[in-house]
């Protein structure tokens, strides 16, 4: 949607720039401009300098510089029309798009974020003094969750009543459904959408809530994780559960690391992991890599190798080339996932992260360690496999790199083997093994299985 020029310049004219860029790092006044250290990288002395009567920002070490605008696109990854719209949203400004077709101001987005504000507190509120939500604090307790914890993730219960949030707020149907909090039933009567569940908030990267999430106790009836469905605020290719308290750690160590669930990421920023974030019920799309560019160029995987590209490693490869990013696997101990090792071994969680490898190399490394390689037949039959994850790069000069390594670890001549790459199929992988590629036996988690286990390189 275009926003007309005099609605963006309103925008920029009731926006404090002071207390925009204050909430990121401390300003102090020094004549008649403001200096702090600048949020965008890591300084010692302060460089970074905001003009409140221009509307304008500089630092003097990297550079970075634009307005109010700019500042939220870089600090919250968000695009231009976005970041408009969430300072009109704290400015007061009514967005053309929040109006009817006669002009008048109809549910507006505003509108939707306060239903979802209140949400989120009626359920926390639930959560720490319910008497019906025991069970909900005795499950967070055994995870070790406390009351901080708690009430930094502003997690909730959902009542086991139909209409408890309903009742609650008494907001308008379009906009109880437009906020994703539930739906109006065949009798006419706002219902709501999750019901003993454990509450999530799911929160744009500002910390404004959303979506909600629900998981049910162990044990209980319905599948484990329910989330808002989509809608005008929530579009689950485009959200990371954890962003908004994960960002500033993320601009600090230059990476991300990228989970599959809520209690992941709990555990992983508990854990010293802070940079930690989650897709919500999705599997990792381009649009999350866009996203994330905007705050790290390192982008770690944090759950196995084999469903780190869901959406395909060839489609992850390409990514980082559009992108400019690396991606990463952090290697986690067989059957573990990180809410579980954050608990047990937080050390191991950590070094897993600092010493996360390139996606081909994890993936190679797999496919040559499901094979004996002190046999002739097994090294040629896994220099076949691996070439064919090897294919799946764009790059010629990586595959050919990883083609030298793959002959080294199969003892074989390098020569041998770039006529069988160069026959190889490029792009995604199809079911099945590709003509002259061996199928690499798996277990029942599906990792491959047998022989003995290899190290890449």
């Amino acid at each position: 949607m275009a926003i007309p020029e005099e609605v963006i310049a309103e925008v920029r004219a009731r926006t404090d720039l002071v207390a925009l860029v204050g909430a990121h790092t401390a300003l102090r006044r020094q004549g008649r401009r403001f200096v702090g250290r600048c949020p965008f990288h890591e300084e010692r002395t302060p460089s970074f300098s905001v003009n409140a009567e221009a509307g304008l920002y500089y630092c003097f070490g990297c550079h970075a510089s634009g307005d109010a605008i700019s500042f939220v696109r870089a600090t919250e990854g968000c695009d231009f029309v976005e970041a408009v719209r969430r300072l009109a949203a704290k400015a007061g400004v009514v967005l053309p798009e929040d109006r009817d077709e006669q002009g008048n101001r109809g549910p507006a987005r505003a509108a939707l974020l306060d239903a979802l504000t209140q949400a989120v507190a009626f359920y926390h509120q639930r959560l720490l003094e319910g008497p019906d939500a025991g069970p909900a604090r005795a499950y967070l307790r055994s995870r070790g969750y406390d009351g901080t914890v708690v009430r930094r993730y502003q997690l909730g219960w959902a009542p086991d009543e139909f209409d408890a949030l309903a009742r609650a707020l008494r907001v308008p149907d379009e906009v109880f459904v437009g906020a994703g909090l539930g739906f109006v039933n065949r009798r006419g009567r706002q219902q709501d959408g999750l019901r003993a569940r454990v509450v999530f908030p799911i929160l744009d990267p500002s910390g404004q809530p959303i979506a909600l999430g629900g998981r049910v106790l162990p044990g209980a009836p319905g599948p484990k994780y329910k989330n808002s469905p989509e809608g005008p605020l929530y579009k689950k290719r485009r959200t990371l559960y954890g962003l908004s308290w994960a960002k500033q750690a993320v601009v600090a160590r230059g990476r991300v690391v990228v989970c599959e669930g809520y209690t992941d990421v709990i555990g992983c920023q508990l854990a010293g992991v802070e940079e930690a974030v989650a897709t919500c019920g999705t599997a990792l799309a381009e649009e999350h890599l866009r996203l994330l560019a905007n705050f790290a160029k390192r982008i770690v995987l944090c759950f196995d190798a084999d469903r780190a590209g869901q959406a395909g490693a060839a489609r992850v490869y390409q990514w980082e080339r559009t992108h400019q990013v690396d991606v990463a696997v952090a290697e986690l101990p067989q059957g573990a996932d990180p809410a579980e090792l954050a608990r047990a071994d937080p050390e191991a969680l950590r070094r897993a992260v600092e010493e996360a490898r390139p996606l081909l190399r994890v993936q190679v490394d797999r496919v040559l360690g499901a094979f004996d390689l002190r046999e002739p037949e097994g090294r040629a039959k896994a220099a076949e496999a691996a070439l064919a994850v090897v294919a799946e790069h764009p790059d010629p000069l990586v595959q050919d790199q990883y083609l030298v390594a793959v002959a080294d670890r199969c003892r074989l001549d390098p020569e041998q083997l770039r006529p069988l790459l160069a026959r190889l199929p490029r792009g995604p992988r199809t079911e099945g093994p590709r003509p002259g590629e061996a199928r690499v036996p798996r277990g029942r988690d599906g990792r491959p299985v047998g022989g003995r286990p290899g190290t890449f390189g």
